[in-house]
């Protein structure tokens, strides 16, 4: 993709209108990421240079404002004695008149209450003078340094549905203006094109009127519209994409072939055109005109994890600029391995980088070049390469940290991501070693390995280059696990993942020498592929290869999630047409339960990107799951199995069409061509090999964990997998839905009765236990007060809730709930803690009231010694 026509220094008008801002969005997405860390690190080295632990100067004390406190000391004590005293008398005897009764006032009662209030006041001015001592210059700057970043980081949290809105507004004019959304097949002749942008004219035309009525709804309704400038962004952005389209339509490239069937046009039809004109016509007919735009903009409900995946393409097309994947494949190249087993390494690799993009596609999009051309070089056929290339990006999303599992997480409480993630490692183990098997039944050619002692020597060279990458990505994840004190996890890895790829292709870019293209060392010379398309869209310098990965994630951005936001109008259809009542409530079995959810999961698949599809699936079909004596754990490693199956079938099949786009168009016909007159499994072997493993994985998936909890005789083996500290119980009987007293919480289920706190090993003072004390009831006074921001600052950033969001995505759900409250009352009884040096644990009775519900529950706060503030790690409801 390179520039042309018309610059301005250097830039097209599209890189100074789009991706110039989208890159500062990204960047600004990055820092409002790391804000608090940041911001945690300027407090700490705040209280380093200003804080005197000695005098009980802290440096809280000192960012703020120092009034000059109002009160006196009373320096007489007797004579303010004598005259509260007589003024006591004179009121006590005007009331003995009026009621017959007069008593006398104790001088002594009055004298100790001066005295506190003087200690107290003296305690107030000393405080005022420590205060304004250690006012300097140099505090100044710092105070104004460190609130001007926090007052931008939390202004950055607070706007994040706008950033993302903004970013998705400059991503889809690309993506339209490029023809770049996804379809199943790209256009060839004009009828083609004409189809594939009508569409998208129509799709958009159908939303921006859409938003329009919503706007308008919104007004009349009485309620004060908040953001309403929003309204106005939406609309905007649907008649532009209106617009370029109907051009577009009216003049077709020239390159385009005349002519065309209507049968192949409508395979050109963009998805998001299609879901957009289904949507909008059954939204129309039921004279709901806001519908599509009202679960359109629940996009922004979740901003955190649409800019956590804007950033995960990000990192992916900057991995594509840089040479680690081909510095890997070099390191395997020397065994000279067969295809199968080739492929079968590369799945294993590639499940990790699957799993930090967060979604499926993305290492497609990024390295699927590679693959498909490593596997060629091998000896695989083009239909076996097109399946390894599919599969590549499939099998790591049940792993730490894919964003889905945090999604799933984080819309279900009946599970948590650690769980899911404890399970997604066998079902990944599960998946590829079935990919190994069949591609070893199938295959057509002896395997024949190296020599240890030609390969090893060769290999080990190979190794030398690799290191100081692996160093570097090292150095990254230490620097930001103990000066910022963030580890690596899936709450920080969408900020930290970009990050490192950043540094690692600036690295990378500086050692390559120009012009940078393709090397191969001795080892690898003569399995280099011919010809290498992956290769051609790479570029040479740091500020290019920044632009261009920034170009190309910008396109992938705006077709990707406009794509998951047309899914949340499709999942609102299928709502609102009640499709899912027409399903039984109630199974003969889980058998069957299972068999019905198993099937529609993956027609889901097959029609729907994953982000929308788990939103969909969590408020209509998860619940008959858990009625029907599923465990929700169970149910929800089968449903990513299950979606991952529909994304490589037809007649949609996600990843098929991604791969299609990287590979080419003309490279597929080629592998269709070629195998025109072999047997059936060989014309059709890219869709049959992975539909084939990911359906026996999924089978096992659904079926064995049922079979476990059937035949006791299996469960020995099972417990063998199960979590440490866990042992299998019974399968659950099918609880009674009309009982509301029924906990439907398999995970609670699991656990039983929460325990009692243990007493900790190494007691701290007690000023430690009274600062603890006096946390928790600031806690709840924030929480009373809906101060969201001092309420989130009692959390760690590692903070996970029991229902297994990590952060922001939780501080986003807090702030709504805390926000969408006319008030609250939280209040704190029998409250103890125990301490020790930097742990500590606080029991209580919370007592809860707000306009919409009152409770009382036990809490257990978890709380943790950080920079000199305890703060809470760990939150949990014993009963």
């Amino acid at each position: 993709m390179n520039p042309r026509g018309r610059q301005l220094l250097g830039r097209t008008p599209a890189e100074w209108l789009v991706s110039l801002p989208v890159i500062l969005l990204l960047l600004f997405t990055l820092v409002i990421g790391t804000g608090e860390m940041v911001h945690s690190q300027l407090l700490k080295l705040g209280e380093t240079m200003f804080g005197e632990p000695a005098k009980g100067l802290q440096y809280f004390m000192l960012r703020g404002d120092n009034p000059m406190p109002s009160c006196s000391v009373v320096t007489d004590i007797d004579a303010e004695v004598a005259k509260q005293a007589e003024s006591a008398n004179a009121s006590s005897g005007e009331l003995g008149d009026l009621f017959g009764v007069s008593e006398p006032v104790d001088p002594a009662v009055i004298r100790n209450a001066i005295v506190s209030a003087n200690e107290l006041c003296q305690k107030q001015l000393d405080q005022y003078q420590m205060v304004k001592a250690a006012d300097s210059p140099k505090l100044r700057q710092f105070v104004a340094l460190e609130t001007g970043f926090h007052h931008v980081f939390s202004k950055g949290i607070e706007n994040r549905p706008l950033i993302l809105l903004v970013m998705l507004a400059l991503a889809a004019l690309t993506t339209t203006r490029g023809v770049h959304h996804v379809s199943i097949r790209p256009p060839l002749t004009r009828l083609d094109y004409r189809f594939a942008v009508g569409s998208v004219a129509l799709a958009s035309a159908i939303t921006a009127t859409s938003f329009v009525s919503y706007y308008f709804v919104s007004k009349s309704s009485g309620v004060a519209m908040e953001h309403e400038y929003m309204y106005f962004i939406w609309v905007s952005l649907f008649l532009a994409l209106t617009g370029i389209s109907v051009a577009q339509w009216w003049r077709p490239p020239s390159d385009m072939q005349p002519g065309g069937k209507v049968s192949s046009a409508l395979l050109s039809v963009p998805l998001f055109g299609a879901m957009g004109v289904v949507c909008g016509l059954y939204f129309f007919l039921h004279l709901n005109l806001p519908g599509v735009a009202i679960y359109v903009s629940t996009l922004l409900e979740l901003p955190s994890i649409f800019l956590s995946l804007a950033l995960y393409i990000w990192a992916g097309m900057l991995l594509k600029q840089s040479r680690v994947v081909d510095l890997f494949m070099n390191i395997l190249r020397p065994w000279k391995l067969s295809p199968e087993l080739l492929t079968y390494i590369i799945l294993l690799a590639a499940a990790l980088p699957t799993a930090y993009t967060g979604a499926s596609g993305i290492f497609v999009i990024a390295a699927g070049g590679i693959v498909y051309n490593e596997v060629r070089a091998a000896g695989g056929t083009r239909q076996f390469a097109l399946a390894a290339t599919a599969m590549s990006g499939s099998l790591g999303v049940v792993l730490r940290p894919c964003l889905l599992v945090v999604l799933i997480a984080a819309l279900n409480k009946q599970v948590t991501s650690n769980d899911l993630y404890h399970w997604g490692h066998y079902v990944f183990l599960l998946t590829s070693t079935l990919f190994f098997l069949f591609s070893q039944l199938t295959r057509r050619k002896k395997a024949n390995l190296e020599r240890p002692l030609v390969a090893i020597p060769k290999m080990l060279r190979e190794v030398v280059p690799v290191l100081p990458y692996a160093a570097l990505v090292v150095a990254v994840v230490w620097f930001y696990e103990y000066f910022l004190n963030t580890p690596l996890n899936e709450s920080t890895a969408p900020v930290i993942m970009p990050s490192i790829m950043f540094f690692v292709l600036i690295f990378d870019k500086l050692r390559t020498p120009k012009p940078s293209a393709p090397t191969h060392t001795d080892a690898a010379v003569e399995l280099a592929p011919v010809a290498d398309a992956h290769h051609k869209d790479r570029q040479e310098g740091v500020e290019k290869s920044i632009r261009f990965a920034t170009s190309e994630a910008t396109g992938h951005i705006g077709a990707l999630i406009m794509l998951m936001a047309m899914s949340l109008a499709v999942g609102g259809l299928v709502e609102r047409s009640e499709v899912m009542q027409l399903a039984p409530a109630e199974f003969s079995s889980a058998w069957t339960a299972m068999t019905f959810l198993m099937i529609t999961k993956v027609i889901l698949g097959m029609f729907m990107d994953p982000f929308g599809a788990v939103i969909l699936v969590s408020g209509t079909l998860a619940p008959i799951a858990y009625n029907n004596g599923i465990d929700p754990l169970h149910f929800w490693m089968m449903v990513l199995v299950a979606f991952e199956l529909g994304y490589l079938m037809p007649p949609v099949a996600l990843n098929q069409l991604l791969t299609r786009l990287v590979i080419g168009d003309s490279e597929v016909r080629l592998a269709d061509g070629e195998v025109k007159r072999k047997k059936f499994y060989w014309r059709y072997e890219r869709w049959i090999l992975p539909s084939i493993v990911m359906t026996v994985g999924m089978l096992i998936t659904a079926y064995g964990p049922l079979a476990v909890q059937k035949w006791t005789v299996l469960r020995p083996v099972a417990n063998y997998f199960m979590p440490e500290g866990t042992v299998l119980q019974e399968q659950p009987t099918t609880p009674n839905r009309q009982d509301p007293d029924v906990d439907l919480s398999a995970a609670a289920a699991r656990s039983g009765p929460a325990p009692a706190p243990q007493p900790l090993e190494e007691a701290a003072p007690p000023a430690a236990e009274a600062e603890v004390a006096q946390v928790v009831q600031q806690w709840a006074t924030d929480w009373s007060g809906k101060n969201v921001e001092a309420y989130l600052a009692h959390y760690a950033p590692e903070f996970v809730s029991a229902d297994g969001v990590p952060r922001p995505a939780w501080d986003d759900q807090r702030k709504t709930r805390l926000l969408g409250k006319k008030q609250i009352q939280v209040s704190v009884e029998g409250l103890s803690v125990a301490a020790q040096t930097d742990k500590a644990v606080a029991l209580f009775t919370q007592v809860y009231q707000s306009d919409s519900l009152n409770e009382t529950v036990t809490k257990e706060l978890t709380f943790k010694s950080l920079n000199g503030r305890w703060l809470i790690v760990a939150e949990r409801v014993l009963k």
